[in-house]
């Protein structure tokens, strides 16, 4: 049953209004990173009736996530299900109107292509630079805006990145600092969380809506248990020379020899080996001569000594229990082969 008083009170908001709203139905959004950003982006876009939404994450649902990631519920963590295949079922529940993709990857210059040419809008919601680079260079080169987004403690950052006309975030790492902790080291609250969304979110709005007048301009940074907020005009950080969105781009982050094929994940105490890619059923009957196996449609964990590997369809392969790439990839390839 359509309800057509679904997006009323948004409607009667005048700089969306009906138009604004119609326009919000066409408009096709990326997320990268489904966790405490990425999920409450994407129900917010939801909500408020976008037209396609993709989700790309490469991880699941854990324990430690319940506490600020609001589409996920006990059942997740204990199914170890993937946080896009979760996120997707919540907010299909929510307006079944809207197109979702799920997608369980790594978000790396080959498997982000297909994604950004199509879409109307990038938002970042990751949790590493690397990835965030990733994209800038994307969003540069195909001439797709971005809202870069991040958040530590009680403290976050957001700026809306507009190609050809905004510095891109190279530009903006050389004038500004930016966190050196991580959420693993000195945590997150929520509260914060949703700061950071409300604000990336009503930038998104405004853009997918043609409001390009409104789009903010500065740096907003806060910390909300400081008490703190202001918002940085960084207009001359842009830089002619830049090798994202300078007079002569070479987009570095895409060159192969730039791309990382084995990286520790931020404060995790994890490694993330690209491999091979298994057929899941197959490699669970193998991994039962190590010990119990955790197996869903989606991927496939077994515990060897202290650590837990859990395998994913697209050959990725996180060894929970070391920061060594040394040590985890001994250990891969001693199950692998």
């Amino acid at each position: 049953m359509e309800h057509v008083d679904r997006f009323h009170r948004q409607m009667l908001f005048q700089p969306i209004g009906e138009e604004g709203q119609q326009q919000l139905g066409r408009k096709h959004v990326v997320v990268v990173g489904c966790g405490a950003l990425g999920s409450s982006i994407s129900e917010m876009l939801v909500r408020a009736g976008i037209g396609k939404l993709t989700i790309i994450d490469r991880d699941y649902v854990e324990w430690t996530n319940l506490q600020r990631q609001h589409l996920f519920v006990e059942a997740d963590a204990e199914k170890v299900r993937p946080k896009a295949i979760a996120a997707k079922e919540r907010l299909q529940e929510i307006n079944q109107q809207v197109e979702i993709e799920a997608i369980v990857i790594d978000a790396n210059p080959d498997t982000l292509p297909p994604f950004v040419k199509q879409c109307d809008l990038l938002i970042d919601a990751t949790d590493n630079f690397d990835t965030r680079f990733v994209i800038n260079d994307f969003a540069h080169k195909y001439q797709v805006p971005w809202i870069f987004g991040a958040c530590v403690g009680s403290s976050g950052m957001t700026f809306t990145i507009i190609p050809k006309k905004t510095p891109c975030l190279d530009c903006l790492l050389k004038v500004t600092p930016m966190f050196g902790a991580t959420c693993d080291s000195v945590g997150v609250i929520g509260p914060a969380v949703q700061m950071v969304v409300s604000h990336q979110v009503t930038e998104g709005l405004k853009l997918l809506v043609k409001a390009d007048q409104y789009v903010r301009s500065k740096l907003v940074l806060f910390d909300l248990w400081k008490n703190h907020y202001q918002m940085i005009d960084v207009s001359k950080a842009k830089n002619g020379q830049c090798s994202t969105c300078g007079h002569h781009p070479s987009y570095p982050t895409l060159q192969y020899k730039n791309q990382p094929k084995t990286e520790v994940l931020c404060g995790r105490d994890t490694v993330q080996i690209r491999g091979k890619k298994y057929d899941l059923a197959i490699l669970a009957k193998r991994l039962k001569d190590f010990g119990h196996v955790h197996q869903n449609p989606f991927l496939v964990s077994v515990y060897v000594d202290s650590c837990r590997l859990v395998f994913f369809q697209d050959g990725r392969t996180f060894v929970h229990g070391t920061n060594s790439i040394e040590e985890a990839k001994s250990i891969y390839y001693q199950i692998v082969g």
